[in-house]
């Protein structure tokens, strides 16, 4: 299956400054079969150490970094030679090897010819609490799941592919029910590889459940592992109502929804442990819509989104009636499925989201985010009929922001003076 961060791979290979690639990303976004696609179609072989898995590379980097060793040992485990610019030599679930992120910095600063990749799926976690981070020694690139475009061409749909991203409105919206149909797909299947791929070759709703069960139940399994008996109860209190923070017609993250009396104080490491996993994103709020975003952050007040937006069906018990096939599939569920269909193409791509609200009356915009020439408010709306009165208050009144709004829903192209309205499936194209 193509993935988008292939490109960016490739970048890392050729880049004379290339340091070891630290893959981040939640656990079955990818990143284990990317890394080794990778080494197959771009290497002369690949070298794969898993480090959780293996005996001897538990103890590898224990005794020195000295790198004929590590090599000997790597040789031993795979039956490969590394060679330098010919293997790319992989760590997988390198956290779980004492002294393996360290030795990162000793292939940067002494062995710098080898190519050398790195992941974990709790690899998040572990660089959140500083262990061994060998700061300014590694490239970081960041895994997702697939977005929109990436689905469509996993299930054979690459002529929709090349129509969505030539940007020729009036034929889209000929061909719009095949995107919306296209559309609930994607809401209900998600994009995790592994359940994209049962997908594409069996349209199987059982085993897409089964696989997206099976899922949700590994990031438990990873929570009750690695966390203390007293952050298990509150990150699964967190995780589990996550589904219900997003029905809320008002999206902000409630304490108060956890349990009767929860106060930021217990929760916060909770929170901040699903985020550094990559199970779930914090959206903060901004309190003014200029550049840079960052320095507008407002503490508080925040969105918590689910990693994939199938996950998030799964959780919410979403029946496949009402998503695939009901007039309402958009609408449903106070348009949770919506909001987070936008927030993880723009995740996806890279594009960092805010919010802007206020309290004393209401008026909110769904996303914030910005381009190098300005601040873009995005209004997402899950249905035809719209009206973006919260973003077209906020632009009128602050002529002097010069601000020009996207509006994201299932209506056509249309490119107002202060507004563009993008179509809900080609809202990945428009950005990227």
């Amino acid at each position: 299956m193509y993935r988008k961060i292939v490109s960016k791979l490739e970048d890392w290979k050729k880049d004379k400054n290339r340091k070891p690639l630290i893959l981040l990303g939640a656990r079955q976004v990818g990143k284990t079969w990317m890394m080794k696609e990778f080494g197959k179609t771009s290497y002369d072989n690949v070298a794969y150490v898993n480090c959780d898995e293996e005996p001897l590379a538990k103890t590898m980097f224990e005794a020195d970094y000295n790198f004929s060793r590590i090599l000997l040992v790597v040789q031993a485990i795979t039956g490969i030679k590394v060679e330098p610019g010919k293997t790319l030599l992989i760590f997988d679930e390198i956290q779980e090897a004492p002294r393996g992120l360290h030795c990162l910095k000793y292939f940067c600063e002494n062995a710098p010819e080898y190519h050398v990749m790195a992941a974990g799926s709790l690899l998040g976690v572990t660089l959140g609490h500083k262990e061994s981070y060998p700061v300014g020694k590694v490239n970081m690139l960041r895994m997702h799941p697939m977005d929109f475009e990436e689905f469509l061409l996993a299930v054979g749909e690459k002529q929709l592919l090349d129509i969505l991203k030539g940007h020729d409105w009036g034929l889209l919206e000929i061909m719009k029910p095949k995107y919306v149909n296209m559309l609930r797909q994607y809401y209900y299947v998600g994009g995790m590889p592994e359940v994209v791929r049962a997908y594409s070759e069996n349209k199987d709703l059982k085993e897409v459940n089964d696989i997206q069960s099976e899922i949700l139940e590994s990031y438990r399994r990873d929570i009750s592992k690695h966390a203390s008996k007293t952050e298990v109860v509150r990150i699964n209190q967190v995780f589990d109502s996550i589904p219900s923070q997003l029905a809320k017609k008002n999206k902000k993250f409630i304490y108060g929804a956890i349990k009767h009396g929860a106060r930021a104080a217990q929760y916060e490491l909770a929170i901040q442990w699903l985020i550094d996993a990559g199970i779930i994103h914090k959206v903060p709020r901004v309190s003014v819509l200029k550049m840079p975003l960052k320095a507008y952050e407002d503490i508080s007040g925040f969105k918590l989104f689910m990693l994939d937006c199938g996950l998030l069906g799964r959780m919410a018990g979403a029946p496949a009636s009402q998503v695939l096939a009901s007039d309402n599939a958009f609408t449903e569920y106070k348009g949770a499925f919506t909001e987070q269909f936008v927030h993880q193409q723009l995740t996806a791509n890279g594009i960092s989201a805010y919010y802007w609200s206020n309290d004393k009356t209401t008026a909110e915009i769904d996303f914030v985010i910005q381009s190098e020439e300005r601040v873009i408010p995005i209004e997402v709306k899950a249905e035809e009929n719209v009206r973006a009165k919260s973003m077209s208050e906020y632009i009128r009144n602050n002529p002097e922001l010069n601000l020009k709004g996207v509006r994201v829903s299932m209506k056509g192209y249309i490119d107002q003076e202060w507004m563009e309205n993008v179509p809900l499936y080609a809202i990945d194209s428009f950005v990227y």
